[in-house]
């Protein structure tokens, strides 16, 4: 990608203090990491300034509220902001920012939290957001958060909620499982709610799962404000989705491929973009890699520069440091990036067999282990559609209901498959890494690696389909004597060893005549799906020859 890529380089629009250049880190080719450079004296001043008239302004507020009727109510609001306001009056901090022996000495834990929070957002963090509402979200955008169970804010919507609303362009880095869509979502539809029209805010998203999960989510947050979105993704009729664009709903949630097409054929759908308000790079890494430069230049080239550019990863890469430098060098950026690591809840296992008897060892763990720990559904990934595919087809000739998910069926057969998936109506599902990022099942107890990724980021993003949002969570990895390399790398990128868990091997083996039967009539069928002469299948053949050893 070019140094400015598809983006246009954008005029500054803040103080030459506030332009203060970012401290950029790279170490290594794997791992890059950026962290906001630290404020300056100046700086550090005019935001604690900023912070005190806000609080006076709200101080006032709540003194005009109290005069009108409802007054006690309106009282204790006037209180709690007077409140508010003399705790930020401006302190001094240490240069060198918080020690350990300072936190030894006395300081609470939940300060230290704050304090973090509001470092890594550059001082724009509301430090005492104890709810929505100090973040300064409306009362029935805080309404549908309680009504959601969603009682208090996350770190990385304290830290970034308050800049988008301030009208900043934002780059928020967070774990997987963190809350990131809720942190751009919500101050998208408050700002809708003032202004409503049609496009106001475009969300482009690399797979088409989680395009849709995104717009369930605006639809479930802006219940009741009568809020229009568009999911465009491929795998749908085009004439379809061109009408329903032509309408300007109010959010439309894109993969950038299909967008693009509909944007070419039918050059009057890009006076609907011309407008937009806010453009969101979900899973920005991915978003921004060389395979949708195109897309993203044509898109690009129909927006509005003068818009909120909001961009969210869980995974900081080199695109997104170049995309900072080249157009978004006064972007607030909040970092909650340690750099790619599983969730402290995850407990991460191995088990290590013999190639042959694969397919033997998840049969045993799925019949006989999962239920003895309890599991109420689980994510089996796999390392290619086809493998996916025969996959399904063993564990139906097994008897085990499972649903599959990967790029080699149809749309409507993968959004089949995943909602039986979400509904419970099958404790399995069978996925290819298109289902490796962003989806939020909460029931998911489980991630088996049948097959370990080529990539070790990729089995970051594997198992952060469980143990999200501060729940426990198990993964296992079937590892052959072919995968050592792919495990000391894996090893190598997260921090830390996995645990190696032993099976009974006698216990193990005792369903292989089953399995391998079962496997050979998938094979089978698979040959058939593919119009191969049965009897000269070199795969079938060698299925034939196991299954005769057993």
């Amino acid at each position: 990608m070019a140094s400015h890529g598809p983006w246009p380089r954008r005029q500054s629009r803040g103080s030459p203090a506030q332009e203060a250049t970012r401290r950029i880190t790279m170490d290594g080719d794997e791992d890059v990491q950026m962290f906001a450079a630290r404020p300056t004296k100046k700086r550090k001043i005019k935001q604690e300034q900023l912070s005190t008239n806000a609080a006076k302004t709200e101080a006032r507020k709540a003194v005009r509220d109290a005069a009108a009727p409802g007054g006690p109510a309106a009282i204790r609001d006037n209180r709690a902001s007077k409140q508010q306001m003399q705790e930020q009056q401006p302190q001094e901090q240490p240069a060198s920012g918080r020690t350990p022996e300072a936190n030894a000495a006395g300081t609470a834990a939940g300060d230290d939290d704050d304090a973090a929070a509001a470092e890594r957002s550059g001082g724009v963090a509301s430090t005492s957001a104890a709810d929505f509402k100090s973040l300064g979200l409306s009362e029935w955008l805080c309404g549908v958060c309680k009504s959601l169970g969603m009682s208090t804010p996350t770190e990385v919507q304290r830290g970034c909620i308050p800049a988008i609303l301030q009208g900043r362009d934002v780059i928020g880095l967070a774990q997987t499982g963190s809350g990131k869509t809720a942190a751009f979502a919500l101050p998208i539809l408050q700002a809708l709610a003032k202004d409503p029209y049609g496009v106001f805010a475009l969300v482009l998203t690399p797979t088409r799962e989680l395009a849709v999960q995104i717009s369930e989510q605006f639809r479930a947050l802006g219940a009741g404000m009568r809020l229009k979105e568009l999911v465009v993704i491929g795998g749908v009729d085009m004439q379809q989705q061109a009408r329903e664009l032509a309408k300007r709903p109010h959010v439309v949630v894109a993969t950038p491929g299909r967008l693009r097409g509909l944007l070419d054929a039918d050059r009057g759908l890009a006076a609907g973009l011309a407008r937009t308000r806010f453009l969101v790079l979900d899973e920005a890494d991915r978003v921004l890699d060389s395979t949708f430069e195109d897309d993203l230049r044509g898109i690009l080239s129909h927006l509005p520069e003068a818009r909120q550019t909001l961009l969210f990863s869980a995974t900081m890469t080199r695109s997104l440091i170049a995309l900072q430098k080249a157009s978004l060098e006064d972007a607030h950026v909040f970092q909650a990036y340690e750099g790619l690591r599983t969730a402290d809840k995850l407990r991460e296992e191995y088990l290590f067999l013999p190639s042959k008897v694969k397919e033997v060892y998840l049969h045993h763990l799925l019949t006989a282990v999962l239920p003895g720990r309890k599991v109420r559904s689980a994510i089996i990934f796999a390392g290619t559609c086809r493998g996916c595919h025969l996959l399904s087809l063993l564990l139906e000739e097994l008897g085990l209901p499972a649903a599959a998910l990967h790029s080699g069926k149809s749309q409507k057969a993968r959004l089949a498959a995943l909602a039986r998936f979400k509904s419970e109506q099958v404790p399995l599902l069978l996925a290819t890494d298109v289902a490796s990022r962003g989806l939020d099942i909460p029931t998911v107890d489980c991630v088996i690696n049948y097959d370990l990724p080529m990539l070790a980021r990729d089995y970051v993003h594997r198992v952060g389909r469980t143990a999200r949002a501060g729940r426990s969570g198990w993964s296992v990895s079937l590892v052959t004597q072919y995968d050592v390399q792919l495990v000391h790398a894996i090893e190598g990128l997260i921090g830390h060893k996995l645990d190696e868990n032993k099976l009974d091997e006698q216990e193990v083996l005792k369903g292989i005549t089953k399995v391998y039967s079962a496997k050979r009539a998938a094979m089978l069928r698979v040959a058939e799906e593919e119009g191969l002469d049965t009897g000269r299948s070199k795969r079938v053949k060698k299925a034939s020859k196991q299954f005769a050893a057993t």
